[in-house]
């Protein structure tokens, strides 16, 4: 199997991108409805390309990929996604 890092790796990308602090956030899984944090999903990849997965079901829940001097992020696995703060 792949060894994956947690969500703490995307905080950096997806806070300049949203102004806000991923690791205050919560998302619900599309697949099997799992409510958790960022940090507790598992991370594949690098820099280039990452490819959040639910931590119960293995679904994929957002792709973050990094092209010259653009981030583009799908959230095409998330039901839901809010700011705790």
């Amino acid at each position: 199997m792949t060894s994956h890092l947690d969500g703490n790796v995307l905080a950096g990308t997806l806070s300049e991108l949203t102004g806000t602090d991923p690791s205050r956030t919560m998302s619900q899984c599309l697949g099997c409805r799992d409510v958790a944090p960022l940090a507790a999903e598992l991370v594949f990849g690098t820099p280039d390309a990452w490819v959040v997965r639910c931590r119960l079901c293995d679904d994929v829940l957002l792709v973050v990929l990094h092209h010259e001097e653009t981030t583009r992020v799908t959230l095409d696995g998330v039901r839901w996604w809010t700011d705790l703060g």
